[in-house]
């Protein structure tokens, strides 16, 4: 059984909706630390900061990225890069598939919509993957689309194995 003792949230890869992307990372940093049953969780800071330091790591991360995006398979060279530059044993590979206000069905609402890969940075395995979305409908005031987004990641984070600690 997959059972990583430090993961990282990779920032998520470009989307439409890249001025999501620091919230994003915030709020899936904040769920695995709230549910996840692993040991240790690399801030967003650190993990901002490993890739500005580091050349080779930040360079692991564009090619890795750019295999998933061409054949949306896991490099296993560039994902144990990853694992070592980052000092984890998994990360987590985010994409923002919607993080909007918008008209469905008559009704206004705020939209989120994640996809999450949990890979084995050992292996560059992935073990786990996962798209969700959540909606809000609303009348005059808006909710806000982060904590729309901290109600689904923590029931996404809850799915991942290892399971979440009871």
């Amino acid at each position: 059984m997959f059972r990583p003792q430090a993961i990282a949230v990779l920032p998520p890869m470009a989307s439409q909706y890249d001025s999501a992307r620091e919230d994003i990372q915030e709020v899936l940093s904040g769920a695995l630390n709230k549910t996840a049953n692993i040991e240790h969780v690399v801030s967003p800071e650190n993990v901002t900061d490993i890739f500005q330091a580091s050349k080779e790591a930040f360079d692991a991360l564009v090619f890795y990225f750019s295999r998933l995006e061409m054949t949306g398979q896991s490099d296993k060279d560039a994902a144990v890069k990853l694992g070592k530059a980052l000092n984890v044993d998994s990360f987590l590979v985010v994409r923002v598939n919607s993080w909007e206000y918008m008209r469905k069905e008559g009704d206004n609402v705020g939209r989120v919509g994640l996809s999450l890969r949990l890979v084995d940075a050992t292996t560059g395995t992935t073990v786990w993957k996962a798209r969700h979305e959540r909606s809000k409908s609303y009348m005059f005031y808006r909710p806000n689309l982060k904590d729309i987004a901290k109600e689904l990641a923590a029931e996404m984070i809850k799915a991942m194995p290892p399971q979440a600690k009871q």
